[in-house]
Protein backbone atom coordinates (compact mmCIF):
# COMPACT_ATOMS: atom_id res chain seq x y z
CA UNK A 1 0.00 0.00 0.00
CA UNK A 2 1.30 3.46 -0.91
CA UNK A 3 2.65 5.57 1.92
CA UNK A 4 2.44 8.73 -0.17
CA UNK A 5 -0.78 10.46 0.71
CA UNK A 6 -1.71 14.05 1.42
CA UNK A 7 -1.78 15.10 5.08
CA UNK A 8 -3.44 18.09 6.73
CA UNK A 9 -1.39 20.92 8.18
CA UNK A 10 -2.29 19.83 11.69
CA UNK A 11 -1.36 16.20 10.98
CA UNK A 12 2.02 17.29 9.61
CA UNK A 13 2.71 19.44 12.66
CA UNK A 14 1.77 16.63 15.03
CA UNK A 15 3.96 14.12 13.20
CA UNK A 16 7.07 16.31 13.26
CA UNK A 17 6.48 17.30 16.89
CA UNK A 18 6.28 13.61 17.78
CA UNK A 19 9.54 12.93 15.92
CA UNK A 20 11.35 15.74 17.73
CA UNK A 21 10.04 14.49 21.07
CA UNK A 22 11.64 11.13 20.27
CA UNK A 23 15.00 12.81 19.67
CA UNK A 24 17.38 13.96 22.36
CA UNK A 25 16.52 17.46 23.61
CA UNK A 26 19.77 19.28 24.30
CA UNK A 27 17.91 21.90 26.37
CA UNK A 28 16.44 19.42 28.85
CA UNK A 29 18.06 15.98 28.56
CA UNK A 30 21.32 14.91 30.14
CA UNK A 31 23.66 14.42 27.17
CA UNK A 32 27.29 14.50 28.21
CA UNK A 33 28.83 12.53 25.36
CA UNK A 34 27.59 14.17 22.15
CA UNK A 35 29.80 16.71 20.34
CA UNK A 36 26.65 18.59 19.35
CA UNK A 37 24.02 20.88 20.81
CA UNK A 38 20.95 22.90 20.00
CA UNK A 39 21.59 26.01 17.95
CA UNK A 40 22.75 29.03 19.90
CA UNK A 41 19.60 30.54 21.43
CA UNK A 42 21.04 34.06 21.47
CA UNK A 43 21.28 33.95 17.69
CA UNK A 44 18.52 31.60 16.56
CA UNK A 45 15.74 32.51 19.01
CA UNK A 46 14.67 29.03 20.02
CA UNK A 47 11.80 30.46 22.06
CA UNK A 48 10.25 32.44 19.19
CA UNK A 49 6.47 31.97 19.18
CA UNK A 50 6.24 31.36 15.44
CA UNK A 51 8.33 28.18 15.73
CA UNK A 52 5.41 26.21 17.16
CA UNK A 53 3.66 26.51 13.77
CA UNK A 54 6.78 26.01 11.63
CA UNK A 55 7.89 22.34 11.84
CA UNK A 56 10.88 22.67 9.52
CA UNK A 57 12.28 25.73 11.32
CA UNK A 58 11.59 24.03 14.64
CA UNK A 59 13.69 21.10 13.45
CA UNK A 60 16.57 23.30 12.35
CA UNK A 61 16.67 24.86 15.82
CA UNK A 62 16.54 21.41 17.47
CA UNK A 63 19.58 20.55 15.28
CA UNK A 64 19.23 16.75 14.92
CA UNK A 65 22.14 14.85 13.40
CA UNK A 66 20.89 12.05 11.13
CA UNK A 67 24.37 10.54 10.80
CA UNK A 68 24.41 7.03 9.35
CA UNK A 69 22.18 5.04 7.01
CA UNK A 70 18.83 4.29 8.60
CA UNK A 71 17.53 1.68 6.17
CA UNK A 72 20.00 -0.90 7.46
CA UNK A 73 20.93 -2.05 10.95
CA UNK A 74 20.76 0.17 14.02
CA UNK A 75 21.33 3.92 14.28
CA UNK A 76 22.12 6.55 16.89
CA UNK A 77 19.28 6.36 19.46
CA UNK A 78 19.53 10.09 20.22
CA UNK A 79 17.89 11.02 16.92
CA UNK A 80 15.49 8.14 16.32
CA UNK A 81 12.53 10.45 15.67
CA UNK A 82 13.96 12.27 12.66
CA UNK A 83 15.59 9.05 11.46
CA UNK A 84 12.11 7.57 11.14
CA UNK A 85 11.03 10.61 9.14
CA UNK A 86 13.96 9.97 6.80
CA UNK A 87 12.93 6.32 6.39
CA UNK A 88 9.40 7.43 5.47
CA UNK A 89 10.80 9.80 2.85
CA UNK A 90 13.00 7.10 1.35
CA UNK A 91 10.08 4.68 1.14
CA UNK A 92 7.97 7.18 -0.79
CA UNK A 93 10.78 7.93 -3.22
CA UNK A 94 11.99 4.36 -3.69
CA UNK A 95 8.63 2.59 -3.82
CA UNK A 96 6.06 5.13 -5.03
CA UNK A 97 8.22 6.95 -7.58
CA UNK A 98 10.93 4.50 -8.64
CA UNK A 99 9.03 1.21 -8.19
CA UNK A 100 11.39 -0.51 -5.77
CA UNK A 101 10.16 -3.46 -3.75
CA UNK A 102 9.37 -2.58 -0.14
CA UNK A 103 12.34 -3.24 2.16
CA UNK A 104 14.58 -4.09 -0.81
CA UNK A 105 16.50 -0.80 -0.93
CA UNK A 106 18.93 1.29 1.09
CA UNK A 107 19.71 4.97 0.96
CA UNK A 108 19.99 8.29 2.72
CA UNK A 109 19.41 12.01 2.30
CA UNK A 110 22.68 13.51 1.12
CA UNK A 111 23.89 17.09 0.80
CA UNK A 112 22.96 17.15 -2.89
CA UNK A 113 23.12 15.32 -6.18
CA UNK A 114 26.90 15.69 -6.39
CA UNK A 115 27.40 13.74 -3.18
CA UNK A 116 24.75 11.18 -4.12
CA UNK A 117 26.37 10.54 -7.50
CA UNK A 118 29.82 10.19 -5.94
CA UNK A 119 28.36 7.80 -3.36
CA UNK A 120 27.20 5.58 -6.24
CA UNK A 121 30.60 5.65 -7.95
CA UNK A 122 32.31 4.92 -4.62
CA UNK A 123 30.05 1.94 -3.93
CA UNK A 124 30.61 0.36 -7.35
CA UNK A 125 34.33 1.00 -7.41
CA UNK A 126 34.62 -0.78 -4.07
CA UNK A 127 32.19 -3.49 -5.16
CA UNK A 128 34.39 -4.40 -8.11
CA UNK A 129 37.50 -4.28 -5.94
CA UNK A 130 35.93 -6.32 -3.12
CA UNK A 131 34.19 -8.89 -5.32
CA UNK A 132 36.60 -9.32 -8.22
CA UNK A 133 39.86 -7.90 -6.80
CA UNK A 134 39.71 -5.33 -9.57
CA UNK A 135 42.54 -2.85 -9.97
CA UNK A 136 41.80 0.87 -10.25
CA UNK A 137 43.16 0.84 -13.79
CA UNK A 138 40.61 -1.82 -14.77
CA UNK A 139 37.53 0.19 -13.68
CA UNK A 140 35.91 2.87 -15.84
CA UNK A 141 32.87 5.14 -15.78
CA UNK A 142 30.72 5.29 -18.92
CA UNK A 143 28.70 8.49 -19.12
CA UNK A 144 27.73 10.97 -21.81
CA UNK A 145 29.34 14.33 -22.44
CA UNK A 146 26.10 15.94 -21.19
CA UNK A 147 26.48 14.23 -17.82
CA UNK A 148 26.70 16.41 -14.68
CA UNK A 149 30.18 17.50 -13.66
CA UNK A 150 29.85 15.55 -10.39
CA UNK A 151 30.87 12.47 -12.41
CA UNK A 152 34.14 14.16 -13.37
CA UNK A 153 34.66 15.05 -9.70
CA UNK A 154 33.97 11.48 -8.64
CA UNK A 155 36.30 10.02 -11.25
CA UNK A 156 39.08 12.31 -10.03
CA UNK A 157 38.49 11.59 -6.34
CA UNK A 158 38.21 7.83 -6.81
CA UNK A 159 41.11 7.67 -9.29
CA UNK A 160 39.15 5.88 -12.01
CA UNK A 161 38.73 6.90 -15.64
CA UNK A 162 35.64 8.55 -17.09
CA UNK A 163 35.03 7.42 -20.66
CA UNK A 164 33.20 10.42 -22.08
CA UNK A 165 30.53 9.26 -24.53
CA UNK A 166 29.65 11.60 -27.37
CA UNK A 167 26.04 12.54 -28.09
CA UNK A 168 24.36 13.65 -31.30
CA UNK A 169 24.30 17.45 -31.41
CA UNK A 170 20.67 17.98 -32.40
CA UNK A 171 18.79 15.38 -30.33
CA UNK A 172 21.37 14.75 -27.54
CA UNK A 173 21.06 10.97 -27.87
CA UNK A 174 24.00 8.65 -27.31
CA UNK A 175 26.11 8.16 -30.45
CA UNK A 176 25.96 4.37 -30.52
CA UNK A 177 28.68 3.93 -33.12
CA UNK A 178 31.17 6.06 -31.21
CA UNK A 179 30.16 4.38 -27.96
CA UNK A 180 31.00 0.96 -29.37
CA UNK A 181 34.34 2.22 -30.67
CA UNK A 182 35.09 3.75 -27.27
CA UNK A 183 34.22 0.49 -25.52
CA UNK A 184 36.35 -1.60 -27.87
CA UNK A 185 39.33 0.69 -27.23
CA UNK A 186 38.77 0.51 -23.47
CA UNK A 187 38.66 -3.28 -23.47
CA UNK A 188 41.82 -3.45 -25.58
CA UNK A 189 43.55 -1.30 -22.92
CA UNK A 190 42.56 -3.65 -20.11
CA UNK A 191 39.29 -2.17 -18.85
CA UNK A 192 37.13 -4.94 -17.37
CA UNK A 193 34.57 -3.29 -15.07
CA UNK A 194 32.21 -0.48 -15.99
CA UNK A 195 30.08 1.94 -13.99
CA UNK A 196 27.32 3.26 -16.24
CA UNK A 197 25.71 6.62 -15.44
CA UNK A 198 22.49 7.17 -17.40
CA UNK A 199 20.76 10.53 -17.15
CA UNK A 200 17.13 11.22 -16.36
CA UNK A 201 17.22 14.89 -17.26
CA UNK A 202 20.65 16.37 -17.98
CA UNK A 203 21.47 19.73 -16.43
CA UNK A 204 21.66 21.69 -19.68
CA UNK A 205 19.16 19.95 -21.92
CA UNK A 206 16.88 17.87 -19.72
CA UNK A 207 17.76 15.00 -22.07
CA UNK A 208 17.06 11.43 -21.00
CA UNK A 209 19.39 8.55 -21.85
CA UNK A 210 18.22 5.14 -22.98
CA UNK A 211 20.11 2.85 -20.57
CA UNK A 212 19.53 -0.15 -22.83
CA UNK A 213 22.06 1.29 -25.28
CA UNK A 214 24.74 0.87 -22.63
CA UNK A 215 23.62 -2.41 -21.08
CA UNK A 216 22.97 -4.23 -24.38
CA UNK A 217 26.39 -3.26 -25.71
CA UNK A 218 28.23 -4.30 -22.54
CA UNK A 219 26.34 -7.60 -22.55
CA UNK A 220 27.37 -8.10 -26.17
CA UNK A 221 31.02 -7.85 -25.11
CA UNK A 222 30.47 -9.90 -21.91
CA UNK A 223 31.58 -7.07 -19.66
CA UNK A 224 30.70 -6.64 -15.98
CA UNK A 225 28.85 -3.44 -15.11
CA UNK A 226 26.67 -1.58 -12.63
CA UNK A 227 24.05 0.95 -13.75
CA UNK A 228 23.36 4.18 -11.87
CA UNK A 229 20.59 6.63 -12.84
CA UNK A 230 21.27 10.31 -12.31
CA UNK A 231 17.74 11.66 -11.85
CA UNK A 232 18.90 14.65 -9.80
CA UNK A 233 16.84 16.99 -11.97
CA UNK A 234 14.32 14.77 -13.75
CA UNK A 235 13.33 12.49 -10.87
CA UNK A 236 10.43 14.64 -9.74
CA UNK A 237 9.23 15.30 -13.32
CA UNK A 238 9.89 12.49 -15.79
CA UNK A 239 8.33 9.54 -13.90
CA UNK A 240 5.06 11.48 -13.56
CA UNK A 241 4.73 12.53 -17.19
CA UNK A 242 6.14 9.64 -19.18
CA UNK A 243 4.82 6.16 -19.90
CA UNK A 244 6.74 3.22 -18.44
CA UNK A 245 10.48 3.62 -18.87
CA UNK A 246 13.68 1.72 -18.13
CA UNK A 247 15.13 4.19 -15.65
CA UNK A 248 13.71 2.82 -12.41
CA UNK A 249 13.95 -0.36 -10.34
CA UNK A 250 11.67 -2.30 -12.68
CA UNK A 251 14.77 -2.47 -14.87
CA UNK A 252 16.81 -5.34 -13.43
CA UNK A 253 20.05 -3.58 -14.38
CA UNK A 254 19.34 -0.40 -12.40
CA UNK A 255 21.26 -0.60 -9.13
CA UNK A 256 20.89 2.95 -7.82
CA UNK A 257 19.27 6.33 -8.38
CA UNK A 258 20.10 9.92 -7.42
CA UNK A 259 17.32 12.48 -7.01
CA UNK A 260 17.53 16.10 -5.81
CA UNK A 261 14.82 17.54 -3.59
CA UNK A 262 16.26 21.06 -3.78
CA UNK A 263 15.47 21.38 -7.47
CA UNK A 264 11.92 20.56 -8.59
CA UNK A 265 10.67 19.71 -5.09
CA UNK A 266 11.77 23.17 -3.87
CA UNK A 267 13.33 21.87 -0.64
CA UNK A 268 16.15 23.85 1.00
CA UNK A 269 19.69 23.47 -0.35
CA UNK A 270 21.42 21.01 -0.03
CA UNK A 271 19.01 18.13 -0.11
CA UNK A 272 19.89 15.25 -2.43
CA UNK A 273 18.83 11.64 -2.10
CA UNK A 274 20.68 8.42 -2.83
CA UNK A 275 18.78 5.10 -3.19
CA UNK A 276 20.22 1.71 -4.11
CA UNK A 277 19.27 -1.94 -4.06
CA UNK A 278 20.04 -4.02 -0.98
CA UNK A 279 23.48 -5.57 -0.45
CA UNK A 280 25.42 -2.80 -2.18
CA UNK A 281 25.88 0.11 0.21
CA UNK A 282 27.91 -2.06 2.62
CA UNK A 283 30.82 -1.69 0.19
CA UNK A 284 31.51 1.77 1.60
CA UNK A 285 31.35 0.93 5.30
CA UNK A 286 33.72 3.13 7.29
CA UNK A 287 34.87 0.72 9.98
CA UNK A 288 36.89 3.45 11.66
CA UNK A 289 33.68 5.22 12.75
CA UNK A 290 33.42 2.82 15.68
CA UNK A 291 32.00 5.42 18.08
CA UNK A 292 28.96 5.89 15.79
CA UNK A 293 26.15 3.55 16.78
CA UNK A 294 25.35 1.48 13.71
CA UNK A 295 27.16 1.70 10.39
CA UNK A 296 28.24 4.90 8.68
CA UNK A 297 27.76 4.06 5.01
CA UNK A 298 27.49 7.64 3.76
CA UNK A 299 29.96 10.02 2.20
CA UNK A 300 28.97 13.02 4.33
CA UNK A 301 28.84 11.46 7.80
CA UNK A 302 27.05 14.02 9.98
CA UNK A 303 24.04 15.59 8.24
CA UNK A 304 20.99 17.56 9.25
CA UNK A 305 17.79 15.73 10.14
CA UNK A 306 15.97 18.95 9.25
CA UNK A 307 16.50 18.22 5.56
CA UNK A 308 14.57 14.96 5.95
CA UNK A 309 11.77 16.86 7.67
CA UNK A 310 11.69 19.46 4.87
CA UNK A 311 11.32 16.79 2.17
CA UNK A 312 8.71 14.91 4.21
CA UNK A 313 6.68 18.12 4.66
CA UNK A 314 6.61 18.80 0.93
CA UNK A 315 5.71 15.24 -0.03
CA UNK A 316 2.94 15.10 2.56
CA UNK A 317 1.59 18.53 1.64
CA UNK A 318 0.92 17.48 -1.95
CA UNK A 319 0.46 13.72 -1.97
CA UNK A 320 1.06 11.75 -5.17
CA UNK A 321 -1.93 13.14 -7.08
CA UNK A 322 -1.25 16.70 -6.01
CA UNK A 323 2.33 16.44 -7.19
CA UNK A 324 1.22 15.07 -10.57
CA UNK A 325 -1.10 18.08 -10.99
CA UNK A 326 1.73 20.50 -10.19
CA UNK A 327 4.11 18.90 -12.69
CA UNK A 328 1.38 18.67 -15.33
CA UNK A 329 0.92 22.45 -15.19
CA UNK A 330 4.63 22.91 -15.87
CA UNK A 331 4.38 20.53 -18.82
CA UNK A 332 1.55 22.63 -20.28
CA UNK A 333 3.62 25.80 -19.90
CA UNK A 334 6.52 24.06 -21.64
CA UNK A 335 4.22 23.00 -24.47
CA UNK A 336 3.03 26.60 -24.82
CA UNK A 337 6.58 27.95 -25.02
CA UNK A 338 7.57 25.40 -27.65
CA UNK A 339 4.57 26.31 -29.82
CA UNK A 340 5.59 29.98 -29.71
CA UNK A 341 9.16 29.11 -30.67
CA UNK A 342 7.88 26.96 -33.53
CA UNK A 343 5.82 29.91 -34.77
CA UNK A 344 8.98 32.05 -34.83
CA UNK A 345 10.96 29.27 -36.57
CA UNK A 346 13.43 29.19 -33.69
CA UNK A 347 15.42 25.98 -33.28
CA UNK A 348 15.49 24.40 -29.84
CA UNK A 349 15.80 21.07 -28.05
CA UNK A 350 13.13 19.76 -25.71
CA UNK A 351 13.02 16.25 -24.26
CA UNK A 352 9.43 14.98 -24.32
CA UNK A 353 7.99 14.76 -20.78
CA UNK A 354 10.52 17.25 -19.42
CA UNK A 355 10.23 20.97 -18.60
CA UNK A 356 13.52 22.29 -19.99
CA UNK A 357 13.78 24.07 -23.35
CA UNK A 358 17.28 24.71 -24.72
CA UNK A 359 17.52 27.22 -27.57
CA UNK A 360 20.36 27.54 -30.06
CA UNK A 361 22.43 30.60 -29.17
CA UNK A 362 22.18 32.08 -32.67
CA UNK A 363 18.59 33.02 -31.86
CA UNK A 364 19.37 34.72 -28.55
CA UNK A 365 21.10 38.09 -28.24
CA UNK A 366 23.33 38.75 -25.24
CA UNK A 367 20.90 41.47 -24.10
CA UNK A 368 17.96 39.06 -24.09
CA UNK A 369 20.02 36.37 -22.35
CA UNK A 370 20.97 38.87 -19.64
CA UNK A 371 17.49 40.35 -19.25
CA UNK A 372 15.76 37.01 -18.77
CA UNK A 373 18.53 35.25 -16.86
CA UNK A 374 19.09 32.51 -19.45
CA UNK A 375 21.81 29.99 -18.62
CA UNK A 376 24.44 29.35 -21.34
CA UNK A 377 25.92 25.95 -22.05
CA UNK A 378 29.32 27.59 -21.72
CA UNK A 379 30.41 30.98 -20.41
CA UNK A 380 33.21 30.97 -22.99
CA UNK A 381 32.97 32.51 -26.43
CA UNK A 382 31.94 29.20 -28.05
CA UNK A 383 28.53 28.96 -26.37
CA UNK A 384 26.01 27.20 -28.61
CA UNK A 385 22.89 26.93 -26.38
CA UNK A 386 20.82 28.79 -23.80
CA UNK A 387 18.36 27.00 -21.54
CA UNK A 388 15.02 27.88 -19.97
CA UNK A 389 13.81 25.83 -17.02
CA UNK A 390 10.04 25.90 -16.53
CA UNK A 391 9.95 26.07 -12.74
CA UNK A 392 6.86 27.10 -10.77
CA UNK A 393 7.83 30.78 -10.71
CA UNK A 394 8.17 30.86 -14.54
CA UNK A 395 4.65 31.91 -15.50
CA UNK A 396 3.13 32.48 -18.93
CA UNK A 397 3.26 36.28 -18.52
CA UNK A 398 7.05 36.16 -18.24
CA UNK A 399 7.31 33.69 -21.10
CA UNK A 400 5.12 35.91 -23.25
CA UNK A 401 7.40 38.87 -22.58
CA UNK A 402 10.37 36.72 -23.57
CA UNK A 403 8.67 35.62 -26.81
CA UNK A 404 7.80 39.21 -27.65
CA UNK A 405 11.46 40.18 -27.22
CA UNK A 406 12.52 37.39 -29.59
CA UNK A 407 10.04 38.59 -32.15
CA UNK A 408 11.76 41.98 -32.34
CA UNK A 409 15.19 40.57 -33.22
Amino acid sequence: MSNWHKSTQNDRLERITKALNENINFSKDVSLGYPASKLDGKVFYDDASFLKDAPVLMTYVANPNNIGCHTIGISEKAFKGTQEIEREVLEILAVDIFNATIDDYDGYIATGGTEANIEALWIYRNYFMNTYQAKLSEISILASEDTHYSIAKGANLLMIDWLRVEVNFEDRTIDEIKLETLLQEAISKGKKYFIIVANMGTTMFGSVDNPDIYTNLLAKYNQLFKLHIDAAYGGFVYPFLTPKNHLDFTNQHVSSITIDAHKMLQAPYGTGIFICRKNLIENVLTKEAAYVEGMDLTLSGSRSGANAVAVWMILKTYGKNGWFEKVKILELRTDWLCKQLDHLNITYFREPFMNIVTIKSEFISTDIASKFGLVPESHNNDNKWYKIVLMEHVEVDSLNEFISSLGTI
